[in-house]
């Protein structure tokens, strides 16, 4: 399994544990099986050399079926993997699902992808893991931040 895609298996078993920056204990919800994390985050470095590669983090999880779970105030980080530990990518979005037997991520409100080279934003969007591609599919904003050499030939 690739280190990124643990963010799926994570989530899929975050239900009654968080990771919090107070020294809390996680705080379960619902004893019967389901429940929520509160202030949670997770981090994953890569094998070898343990760098960072992706960080995590949220106000509130919850499952909402069989491998659907829900985020609010998702924030996803990606880094570059190496010792500069340099921001490759961010999603930003106020409500999320994440489907964990399909490794895909997604929502009907707005997200915030942010990268040096470009910034997106719109509504009903997926982010597919394997593929790495996120979709926009209403008010789609996007504004670029590199020079487009050549785009009308």
């Amino acid at each position: 399994m690739k280190r990124p895609a643990l963010l799926f298996a994570f989530l899929a078993l975050v239900a009654g544990r968080a990771q919090s920056p107070q020294p809390a204990p996680p705080k379960p919800v619902d004893a019967g099986g389901g429940g929520s994390a509160q202030n949670w985050s997770m981090h994953v470095f890569s094998d070898a050399e343990g760098y960072r590669q992706m960080s995590v983090r949220g106000s509130e999880v919850h499952p909402a079926g069989p491998g659907e779970i829900n985020v609010t105030d998702l924030s996803i980080t990606i880094y570059s993997g190496d010792a500069a530990a340099h921001v490759d990518t961010m999603l930003l979005s106020p409500a999320a699902s994440f489907f964990t037997k399909e490794n895909r991520a997604g929502g009907d409100q707005t997200v915030r992808v942010i990268r040096d080279d470009l910034e997106a934003s719109g509504t009903r969007w997926t982010y597919d893991q394997a593929q790495k591609k996120v979709s926009l599919d209403g008010r789609v904003r996007i504004v670029f931040n590199a020079e487009l050499k050549d785009l009308l030939k």
